[in-house]
């Protein structure tokens, strides 16, 4: 089976946790372990989040001061590197030595006119506080926005249209290889004038990419791996209930946050209504069970 797993931003680092080197690599650490108890029987695509580590990466850079930053799309592009390296080379240590795992610097393309242009609301780098957050927001222009009780940084998120690298990677695939790629959503790109390709300061939604990449490889199933057992309805009535299987009909008629579980909800319904294959929405160590069907949340395109 082709599966495309989605690593979700807490997967990879906790909220509220210091952006350090060593607690980056144990959590990639503990990803990969569960990657690795499923790849003896599928074809494995994983991608991957950047959220804090593009914004610090752009913190660091700001601080310099002289000379001047380089562009977000640019940033994103070390900080996707720095993970797909991490992934690959960690999980090897979890695979027999003939599994090859390669890291593609994924683009994806966007629409120079898309309306989030103009509307940023992607979060990237640390939670701050709110006195904290508008300090930073005046000193370097940025956009902030509220991030449940905190403030973070947000930038343009426009629509994926298209995955450029696509081909590449079912070539690997093809070969046997494991590949990580997606990471950030992709680097945001657009053609210009002459068909040429050309950066942009964005930022693009994670889950929504991995989707379109899972319609475009033709994937049997699409997980996110997250930090929770899967969907609950009510989550903020304290009466909050684990939704086990549904339809995409039955989610777009819910409302779930915008900044959280709002994403997932509409890149696994997109999947779904697309391809007519399940998606699965549960937590990363529960990996093997949730294709089990005996965790997370599972979205069909009907109920039987």
């Amino acid at each position: 089976m082709r599966i495309v797993i989605a690593l979700g931003g807490n997967a990879l680092l906790q909220r509220g946790e210091p952006m350090l080197y060593e607690k980056e690599l144990s959590s990639v650490r503990k990803a990969c372990q569960a990657i690795a108890s499923i790849a003896d029987h599928h074809e494995l695509i994983v991608t991957h989040g950047n959220g804090p580590q593009v914004g610090l990466i752009a913190l660091q850079q700001l601080a310099l001061g002289n000379p001047p930053a380089y562009p977000l799309d640019t940033m994103g592009a070390q900080s996707i590197g720095l993970i797909g390296y991490l992934i690959t080379r960690e999980l090897k240590h979890f695979l027999p030595a003939r599994r090859a795992v390669t890291a593609v610097l994924a683009q994806t393309e966007v629409d120079p006119n898309d309306p989030a242009f103009r509307s940023p609301s992607k979060p990237i780098g640390p939670v701050y506080e709110k006195t904290q957050a508008q300090a930073l927001a005046r000193l370097y222009g940025w956009h902030i926005a509220a991030d449940n009780d905190k403030f973070r940084r947000v930038v343009a998120s426009p629509e994926p249209k298209q995955i450029v690298d696509r081909e590449a990677i079912e070539i690997l695939l093809q070969k046997g290889h494991i590949v990580v790629c997606c990471g950030g959503g992709g680097i945001p790109v657009i053609k210009n004038s002459f068909g040429h390709l050309t950066g942009v300061e964005a930022v693009i939604d994670k889950d929504l990419a991995s989707s379109l990449l899972a319609c475009e490889l033709k994937a049997d199933c699409f997980i996110i791996a997250t930090d929770v057992q899967g969907i609950f309805t009510d989550w903020d009535s304290g009466k909050q209930n684990l939704l086990h299987k549904t339809t995409p009909q039955s989610l777009r008629s819910m409302h779930f946050q915008a900044g959280s579980m709002g994403p997932k909800v509409q890149a696994v319904c997109r999947f779904v209504e697309k391809t007519g294959h399940k998606a699965l929405i549960g937590s990363l160590d529960r990996l093997s069970d949730m294709l089990k069907g005996q965790s997370g949340t599972e979205i069909i395109p009907r109920n039987d």
